[in-house]
């Protein structure tokens, strides 16, 4: 597994603040949030990018958007709204190369995630 901070915190080498885990995933609240609620969620195999996704990985998305959905449903905020965004390579905006998911909520979001 490559040796990105998200890998960190999944082998607890730091901490991180985990608000899930499961055999295939962890999701742990951004230290940087952009919303009120902030969650990503890390695949535990290591992927650098969506671009590095293999067809056999695919269900990897799905495990990542439903977890984020059980989350949502879980803290009470799904019907009210929240956005998942996956960003893939600099321009994008990704700043740790592991495949991950943020979840964004708690405020009326902007058009590209930003609380209005």
């Amino acid at each position: 597994m490559s040796d990105t901070i998200f890998h960190k915190i999944i082998h607890r080498e730091i901490p991180a603040d985990i608000v899930y885990e499961d055999e295939h995933l962890i999701a742990f609240r951004d230290i940087a949030p952009q919303a009120p609620v902030h969650v990503l969620f890390v695949p535990k195999v290591s992927i650098a990018t969506l671009n590095d996704l293999r067809a056999d990985q695919a269900e990897t998305i799905g495990r990542l958007a439903f977890a984020a959905a059980e989350y949502a449903k879980r803290e009470g905020f799904d019907q009210d709204g929240y956005r998942i965004v996956m960003n893939c390579n600099a321009d994008a905006g990704q700043t740790v190369f592991q495949l991950h998911l943020h979840l964004l909520a708690g405020a009326a979001l902007g058009r590209f995630g930003t609380p209005v």
